[in-house]
């Protein structure tokens, strides 16, 4: 059931070309293009691709014929000239640690955090603020519903965007920021790259493997086709210990330790295209599909200690087993038209389709080995959604006004069949099995790039959007509409020639909107308390509360960017936002219609203000723009120091959740000279913080701290051998979870193992 991936092929080959390597480094032929990391991307547009704001419209598009001869400009160039302020990361910087997953390479970006432990890959956020308070956007587009960027492989990306303020066109669902991803854009050279690889953690192995070919099409036509295929087998182990203590006595009510070890083993398949046509001057259409298909299985065995307490341990040991497979099928398309000189426009259109299929099984059993209890979850789910926009951009006053107005139309269904089997009993059967919920989202935006001296740029939008989501379901119906109108503007001061600095400010209003999982009242039932008994305060059911509103932010950014002569970059950014109605999953005591008894649920709710500012800072260079005399090695840095207030709840640590208080990354890279090696590292460092969640509710993170490495050899000018070292020194992510319940207080620390992994990877072109 789950071989559907050649994995012997797949581990045949990854041998072969490992062993191999020289034999390949003598025979193939020069690469007819440069590395893909010093390739200069095409001019022409990209699907969906954010405009940069200093580019007028009405030039832009002249200098596409001489993209292969002129176009030079490096990432910290692109972030200079941007009206808006942006951070470019290229792909030479994505490969350097060949890494098998984009979420490892969006932890060492500058304020970008990744939830989870180290290693294991998380959400990923910016500014600390955890929730969706970030936007994802693959191509200029939202990222579609089921999909994650974690299913993308960093071999397929050819830049990341990073938006610290959001803009008319990008969009306002970003509070924290703006990611932007994206995809390999294809080259008229024609050449093959092809990665194998291997990783080892805790004597388990996972492989990888990609291949990626630009080509042309015709004498207008360009094309890039990308396939990776992955093979994941990891071991879990987790500890929790629970403590219940009576605050006035000081007597212990309740001591366990449940230990579970989880099995993962999954087979993953990414392949996307693009496809691009020039149809004149600044003239073009791109066609991008992709897929992606995902299929695991994870066996858990868990043992539970009981202590101290009253009542007995709810089982003795435990064993699970869960098989989750989607797949994931979409499409992208834009064509791009000039109607005259100074005016264009860009149509897009996009659909696909997710789908779902999991299975579950718990069984627990007492110290006598008998089976006491029996649950079976299936879920299928299928999501469709599609898009469409256009945008009018239009250049005026002798090119210094920069005009676009656009619109946005996008619809998601969703089809969901769940059914709960406890000891062969359905549960929530009131609910029915069928959940189906619609979005609908609209939205209309303008925005002017106004430069009226040299030195100054400036830019004025304005956005409306609104989002309607229905769900007709027994004891869930939802009916939320949003409608959110938001002012922005940024400006840029150029100092005076030979200077390259640049003071950047922001004011803005961003918004975050509920999601369609926290609006749909439908609960999800805490299996360790199964109903119809009681449950515990931190042992809650969940569920949605279809009355809440938008998240609404104001916010300015002001920022000063040094540019060093060799083409390094040094800059401190300062922030602030002001949040109104925030969103906070709450927790309390309700008389529920799918127990006998009183549950404790979790429930999002509008809790009131919120403020958090920061400092941000980030640099790249090598070091010899600092001091003539040393190494010409590469120094990457970044520090962002946070703060948060929420009013609706007491202090102190009253922070927005997920914020920590600091995230600094720390990286270097050396090639010795006449020499094919080349040496890098990279420290990754959160403080411990503590966050008070609600009034009577406290959760602690420990630190994160995660230390990577790497070796190259380039064998040759088109092959490369990369051992790659992560999470060395690891240690556990300890998480506490603490809730008063009258005199008594909760306790639950969970304690996440975390391991040091190897990687050793074969790059080559063909």
């Amino acid at each position: 059931m789950h071989s559907n991936f050649p994995l012997r092929g797949l581990r045949l080959a990854i041998a072969l070309a490992l062993a191999s390597s020289a034999a390949f480094a003598q025979d193939a032929a020069p690469p007819a293009a440069p590395p893909a990391g010093d390739t200069p991307a095409p001019k022409t547009p990209a699907p969906a691709r954010p405009a940069s704001p200093a580019v007028k419209p009405g030039t832009t598009q002249q200098v596409v014929p001489k993209v292969e001869v002129t176009g030079q400009r490096n990432s910290n160039e692109d972030r200079r000239v941007s009206t808006a302020a942006k951070i470019i990361i290229s792909r030479e910087d994505i490969e350097q640690y060949g890494d098998t997953n984009l979420g490892d390479v969006m932890r060492r970006l500058p304020g970008v955090t990744q939830g989870g432990r180290p290693g294991r890959g998380g959400p990923v956020q910016m500014r600390g603020m955890g929730g969706g308070f970030t936007q994802i956007l693959l191509n200029g587009e939202r990222i579609p519903p089921g999909f994650s960027i974690e299913q993308i492989t960093p071999e397929q990306v050819e830049r990341i965007e990073i938006l610290r303020a959001p803009t008319a066109e990008t969009g306002a669902r970003a509070i924290a920021g703006t990611i932007n991803i994206i995809l390999r854009e294809p080259l008229r050279a024609r050449h093959n790259d092809i990665r194998a690889g291997i990783t080892a953690e805790r004597n388990h192995f996972s492989e990888d493997a990609s291949w990626s070919r630009n080509d042309s099409l015709s004498d207008t036509g360009t094309y890039n086709m990308s396939l990776s295929v992955r093979h994941g087998d990891q071991l879990t182990d987790t500890l929790a210990r629970t403590l219940y203590t009576n605050t006035l006595t000081g007597a212990t009510d309740l001591s366990q330790q449940n230990f579970t070890q989880q099995l993962g083993i999954g087979n993953h398949l990414f392949f996307s295209s693009r496809l691009q046509w020039r149809l004149g001057p600044g003239e073009n259409f791109t066609l991008t599909p992709f897929i992606v298909s995902h299929r695991n299985h994870a066996v858990t065995e868990g043992r539970l200690d009981q202590f101290a307490g009253a009542q007995p341990p709810q089982y003795a040991t435990s064993r699970s087993r869960a098989d989750t497979n989607f797949d994931v099928m979409r499409f992208m398309s834009m064509l791009n038209k000039r109607i005259d000189q100074d005016t264009r426009y860009e149509l897009r259109a996009s659909g696909g389709q997710f789908s779902s299929d999991t299975f579950s099984a718990l069984n627990q059993y007492n110290t006598a080995g008998t089976r006491t209890l029996l649950q079976t979850t299936g879920t299928n789910a299928k999501d469709k959604s599609w898009n469409i926009a256009g945008k009018l951009s239009h250049s005026w006053g002798e090119a210094k006004h920069a005009l676009v107005g656009g619109w946005e139309l996008e619809g998601v269904k969703r089809t969901e069949n769940s059914i709960t089997l406890l000891n062969g009993v359905q549960q929530l059967a009131d609910f029915g099995e069928q959940l189906n919920v619609a979005t609908r989202r609209t939205a209309f935006y303008a925005q002017d790039e106004w430069d009226p001296r040299p030195e100054f740029g400036s830019y004025f939008g304005l956005r409306w959007e609104s989002i309607e989501t229905r769900s007709d379901t027994n004891n869930a119906n939802v009916r939320n509409t949003s409608r959110v109108l938001t002012p922005l503007a940024h400006g840029v001061w150029r100092f005076a020639a030979p200077s390259r600095d640049q003071l950047r400010l922001s004011l803005t209003q961003s918004y975050r909107a509920p999601t369609t999982q926290s609006l749909v009242s439908r609960p999800s039932l805490n299996t360790l308390f199964p109903v119809p008994g009681a449950n515990t305060s931190v042992t809650p059911d969940r569920a949605g509360n279809p009355l809440l509103k938008p998240e609404l932010a104001n916010g300015i950014d002001l920022a000063y960017e040094n540019y060093l002569k060799a083409g390094g970059i040094v800059s401190v950014n300062l922030f602030a936002r002001r949040i109104r109605d925030l969103i906070r999953n709450v927790t309390t005591l309700e008389n529920v219609s799918w127990a006998t008894s009183q549950r404790y649920v979790s429930r999002p709710q509008n809790l009131g203000n919120a403020t958090t500012r920061g400092i941000e800072f980030d640099a790249k260079f090598q070091l010899t723009e600092l001091i003539e005399s040393a190494a010409p090695v590469n120094v990457r840095a970044n520090l962002s120091l946070y703060n948060s207030n929420v009013e609706g709840v007491k202090g102190p640590n009253n922070r927005i959740d997920q914020q920590p208080r600091a995230t600094g990354n720390l990286g270097a890279d050396y090639r010795f000279r006449a020499t094919p090696l080349s040496i890098g590292g990279n420290l990754s460092w959160t403080p411990a913080y503590e966050t008070q969640q609600t009034n009577l509710q406290l959760q602690k993170l420990s630190t994160k701290r995660v230390i990577d490495t790497y070796v190259l050899w380039t064998i040759d000018s088109a092959t490369k051998l990369r051992l790659s070292i992560s999470n060395i020194a690891p240690r556990d992510l300890d998480t506490t979870s603490s809730i008063y319940e009258g005199s008594q207080l909760q306790t639950v620390v969970s304690s996440g193992r975390t391991d040091l992994s190897a990687a050793l990877r074969l790059e080559m072109r063909l």
